[in-house]
């Protein structure tokens, strides 16, 4: 169950801390001892997590006939190759081999990756959309517990994922056959559990208990209600 964050001891009063994209100053705040990975699995995840989105959108933009659609496609892999190429000069600047960050996640990475693609190129583009976004945000969260080089990588999460594509496609699509809006649909609702499997795991490798949930539970609660924003955009029901 994606049991794969090493753990250290933390010092008292690190955060995590849900930022909204526009607004570095106004966010959710958790105070949670031990909540975050280690810097070089947090920098090792996030680096692979941009690899496999960047894969994913190629594997797209070859299987898409239309050519404005492999334009709009390539645009937003680019994106994610930026964001993945910048990640991984931040790990060279701390004298680490980015590779030898990245591959301990790659299985466990790669599986999630093929959990989350759908039969149809239209259920794939879904997913990158939904899935960059959520984990986007919650690595955007997890960048509080780790000062300037935190803040360094909030920038990065930050910069424009050129997915807006994926939702003018996606509403294409459901105008073309409204059966697709609940397929979609569906398919999204399926996508959340999957996503916050990974998301969750990174906070223990064990059960959190009561007191723990409540704590937690505001910065899930946010990265639902960006989710259902997405979902709403592209007219789906989340």
């Amino acid at each position: 169950m994606f049991e794969w964050f090493r753990r250290r001891r933390r010092p008292e009063g690190r955060a995590l801390q849900l930022r909204s994209r526009g607004d570095l100053g106004d966010a959710t705040r958790v105070d949670f001892e031990e909540l975050a990975p280690d810097i070089e699995t947090y920098l090792g995840q996030a680096a692979y997590l941009q690899l496999g989105f960047f894969e994913t959108l190629s594997e797209l933009i070859a299987s898409t006939p239309e050519l404005a659609q492999k334009e709009s496609l390539s645009r937003a892999a680019g994106a994610a190759l930026r964001k993945h190429e910048e990640l991984v000069a931040l790990i060279r600047e701390r004298d680490l081999e980015p590779t030898a960050l990245m591959l301990p996640f790659r299985e466990q990475l790669d599986a999630f990756r093929r959990a989350t693609h759908g039969v149809r190129p239209q259920e794939t583009m879904l997913s990158v959309h939904i899935t960059a976004g959520m984990l986007d945000d919650f690595y955007l969260a997890l960048s509080a517990s780790y000062g300037d080089t935190g803040r360094r990588v909030a920038r990065i999460l930050q910069a424009d994922s050129d997915r807006q594509a994926i939702v003018e496609i996606t509403k294409e699509t459901i105008a073309s056959d409204p059966e697709w809006a609940s397929l979609l649909a569906l398919w999204g609702r399926r996508l959340v559990g999957d996503t916050l499997l990974v998301a969750r795991s990174a906070l223990r490798t064990r059960a959190l208990d009561e007191a723990e949930e409540a704590r937690v539970e505001p910065v899930f609660t946010e990265l639902m209600g960006a989710h259902s924003r997405r979902m709403d955009a592209m007219g789906l029901a989340a």
